[in-house]
């Protein structure tokens, strides 16, 4: 069997278009994955980041605005600090909160940011301090069926 000219070319040309494709997702994957170095870092520490890695979304709102430089242990405290990179023109008050969501039963986690009411703003290297971790799903549902175990039948 043999491949004929116009064959090999549109084979070249799919290819090519796959390939196109190829490289425009990675190129796409990329820019979300890196914020420009126009930004700011804060940290937040919290008691657990199960879910979360460097790279996950970090959310206002529900809109995505940043995300999660670098994730480290602290060992004064035990607690996992985190940094978040946030676009120069997100303003935060002081007193905003840091709450690690769940992105639904089976999805992965991120950071959900909530403005507080300070007319002070939060400044590179600032640390947020309300923060509330991770809840792991199977940890609520052992006390669900814990708590139920527990009752009797009328």
């Amino acid at each position: 069997m043999s491949v004929t000219a116009s064959e090999a070319r549109g084979e070249l040309v799919a290819g090519g278009v796959v390939l196109a494709v190829a490289i425009g997702f990675l190129g796409w994957a990329a820019s979300g994955r890196m914020m420009p170095g126009s930004g700011y870092e804060v940290t937040a520490s919290f008691p657990d980041v199960d879910g979360v890695t460097v790279g996950t979304e970090v959310r206002l709102a529900g809109v995505p605005v940043g995300r999660v430089a670098a994730i480290t242990l602290n060992r004064q405290t035990y607690m996992a600090d985190a940094v978040l990179r946030l676009p120069q023109d997100v303003l935060l008050p002081a007193d905003s909160a840091a709450i690690i969501q769940s992105d639904g039963l089976l999805g992965g986690a991120y950071i959900q940011l909530q403005p507080g009411g300070s007319m002070d703003n939060l400044a590179p290297g600032d640390e947020i301090e309300d923060v509330q971790g991770a809840v792991s799903l199977f940890q609520l549902m052992m006390k669900f069926v814990d708590s139920q175990s527990g009752e009797t039948a009328p």
